[in-house]
Order: C-alpha cells, then structure tokens, then sequence
C-alpha cells in the first residue's frame, strides 16, 4: 500500500502531529494532501515537506468538505490509499463549567469530524487496498477527570471505527483496514498551552510523548493494521483496567490528577529548554 504514486490526506496537518505524519507518509512515496482548518498553516507545512505535498482548507465538521478533499486527492494521485483523521480539539474543566457550544465543538470535530473522514475514504478505498488510521486517545478508555467531553468524543471516535471495522468485514470487505491510535499526552502546541490549566492535568500525568513517539507508531500501524494500539502500552493497560472496574478508576483519579499537576508545574519552570514543534 505503500506505491509512489498512492494518495494519502491528513486532516489538521498543519502543524504539530499532523504534520509530522504528513511528512511520515510523503517519505514514503504517497502524495499527500494536508487539510486544516487554516489554510496557511496548511500550505506552510506542504511547502516545508516538498515533493507532491498539497493542501487544502477543510472543516471535518462539514461532509461536504471532507469528501471534497477526498476527491481531490483522488484527481490527482489516482486513488487514495491512505486516510489519517488527526483533527481534533480539546478543551477542558468540568462539563457543567462549559457551553453548549464548546460541547459541540468537541463533538464535532472529534466524533463526527472521524466519521466523516472514515466514511470519505471507505467510499473511494472499495475496489482496491486501503488504510483508514484514526487518532484518537486514551481518553477513549477510561474516564478522564476535567476533560469529560472531551473523552465523550474520543469514546465515540474509537465506538465508531471499531463497528465500522466489524460492519466491513461482515460485508465481506477484507482489503480496508481501520486502525485506532490511543496515545498518551503528546508535547505538542496543543498540551503546551495547558501548562497551567489544571483540568488537563490527566493528560500530564503518564508518559509525555513526543510526536516523534506517535508517528513512528503510525508507521507500524501502515506496515501491519491493528484495531486499537496503546501507546505507550503500560498506560494502555492501565486505562482498560480503571475502565473495567471504574469504582478502582475512580478512586486513584485524584492521585493520578495530583501527580499530573506536579508533572505541569515541572514541565513549565523547564518550558524553555523544551519547546514544541509548530
């Protein structure tokens, strides 16, 4: 699945994980479109990646958008092969502090924004080979104190890919594969501007990835497609057992907040020997 001239679309590539996944996948000889919300910062990274890297303004919210990249990767590369829905967005605190429209935000982009990426591609992978990777997280594990609907979203996001996954093999499509991504707290712009907002403290308080972590993970996936992959896998195991006795989960959550909250305070007084990539 990996041929020179195969089409791959990244969604939120504009920077940070996103992007460096583009770059993962144009290395290895797919032509690809980086979609984001802003159109700028998508261009900026095709440009910084070279080769036939393209992008293109798309809002995951809007199936019409979505399918529009869709086919545009399609005119130009032949076939798609490879679709990453990465787009995402957090925002935390309890869900009873937050408006309407930040829960729909969330739900939007994270939840339905996958679906729509996820349904796109099944329509122009039938007939050959293709690869469906959805980012999702560890907080579509587990409860996560102070992201609540942000795990609501993420527990949507791996529901979905899994029986869209069972619905395809019970059709007897076999040669497109969906593959889950749960990883940790990744550094990237989007935790480092959480350093002080303690409703995020969960995602502190494991194994602070780099994106680096997560895209070499991405490549694993490529090479041999797995339904769900934790990473890193300790964590993952840690989130299936609080998930599966959710009295235990519960009952650590304030510890495992604690800890979080010491790793943020770490993290920020070293923020200038640590920077995140743009």
């Amino acid at each position: 699945m990996t041929g020179t001239h195969a089409g791959a679309v990244v969604t939120g590539a504009g920077r940070g994980l996103g992007k460096e996944i583009a770059r993962l996948l144009a290395g290895r000889g797919y032509q690809v479109l980086l979609t984001d919300l802003d159109i700028t910062t998508a261009s900026n990274a095709a440009a910084e990646i070279g080769g036939d890297a393209t992008a293109m303004a798309v809002d995951v919210r809007d199936a019409t958008q979505v399918e529009a990249a869709r086919d545009a990767i399609v005119r130009t590369a032949g076939r798609l092969d490879v679709w990453v829905n990465n787009a995402g967005v957090l925002l935390t605190g309890p869900a009873w502090t937050q408006s309407a429209a930040q829960h729909k935000l969330m739900l939007d982009v994270n939840a339905l924004g996958t679906i729509h990426g996820t349904v796109a591609a099944i329509e122009a992978m039938r007939g050959h080979r293709g690869h469906i990777v959805n980012v999702v997280s560890l907080a579509g594990l587990t409860a996560v104190p102070g992201e609540a609907v942000y795990a609501a979203s993420k527990h949507a996001a791996i529901g979905f890919s899994l029986s869209a996954l069972a619905d395809l093999r019970l059709a007897g499509i076999t040669d497109i594969a969906i593959s889950c991504l749960c990883p940790d707290g990744i550094w990237t712009p989007m935790l480092h501007d959480k350093l002080d907002d303690p409703g995020s403290a969960l995602s502190f308080s494991g194994k602070l990835l780099e994106p680096g972590e997560v895209v070499a993970a991405v490549g694993k996936v490529l090479d041999k497609p797995r339904p769900v992959t934790t990473i890193p896998l300790w964590r993952g195991l840690l989130a299936r057992l609080a998930d599966g006795i959710p009295a235990l989960g519960l009952r650590a959550a304030p510890l495992t907040v604690a800890h979080g909250r010491r790793i943020q305070r770490k993290l920020k007084r070293n923020a200038a020997r640590r920077t995140p990539p743009d």
